[in-house]
């Protein structure tokens, strides 16, 4: 009775709401549907939350061995940068549970330290500190009040255009480059098996047709980079240094 009770304050109501618990756990009806679906969605959320603060450390972790941005677009991060912070503030703003929209916190943390890291060792650390201040002041603008609501919502029906933009200069650019340079193959597929888990979540949780939609179109692009990182895997190293 006491580990029953304990699961119960664990799962409810993070995981489920208290008559899900009662029909999976007590009355071990483990074929609702309805409540399998609640499950599923939860933990796939906090699950994509937890491992996104780590998704982009592969190409944190990359850049600075090199000391190298080389095949990183600088333009292609300030663009994924607008779709993630546009995601995480209309998400607050129709207040979402977090566990739906979580991990764009933490990936964009990580896409600002990139974009940092990119500027620095080109040698234009004075750019990357001004962009720094620049991102920290409009995403504070962003998440005030003092932003209209109408400004969120196309700023999330933005993303998909940004996403789409974002991607293709990327891949332009490891087009035109013969290689994918120091871009993470861990990163990239963490983030394409990501996105096409929320396009799951997002409407079982939001019942959202715009966040969805922004999912879709992101995991397509995501696909894309995947494919590109296989077909350029074996450019053997030579060829990127004649590059």
């Amino acid at each position: 009775m006491a580990a029953m009770m304990a699961l119960r304050g664990l799962m409810v109501p993070h995981l489920l709401p208290d008559g899900c618990f009662d029909e999976l756990f007590v009355d071990f009806n483990l074929l609702h549907i309805p409540c399998l679906k609640i499950l599923i969605s939860k933990g796939l959320g906090f699950a994509i939350v937890a491992g996104s603060l780590m998704v982009k450390l592969p190409q944190i972790v990359k850049i600075m061995r090199a000391k190298s941005g080389e095949g990183l677009s600088f333009h292609s991060i300030l663009l994924e940068l607008l779709a993630i912070t546009g995601t995480m503030a209309y998400s607050i703003a129709n207040s979402f549970p977090f566990s739906a929209w979580g991990e764009a916190l933490f990936l964009m943390l990580q896409t600002v330290a990139i974009g940092f890291l990119v500027q620095h060792f080109e040698g234009r650390t004075e750019r990357g500190l001004a962009f720094l201040l620049a991102y920290a002041g409009a995403l504070s603008l962003t998440l005030s009040p003092l932003t209209p609501s109408g400004v969120v919502t196309a700023l999330q029906a933005f993303n998909m255009p940004a996403v789409v933009i974002s991607r293709l200069l990327q891949a332009a650019t490891n087009y035109r480059n013969g290689h994918t340079g120091q871009l993470s193959a861990v990163t990239a597929c963490l983030l394409f098996a990501g996105s096409l888990a929320r396009i799951f979540t997002s409407v079982q949780e939001t019942g959202d047709a715009l966040l969805a939609l922004t999912y879709i179109v992101s995991s397509a692009c995501n696909g894309i980079i995947m494919g590109q990182l296989l077909y350029y895997w074996n450019v053997p190293l030579s060829k990127r240094k004649e590059d």
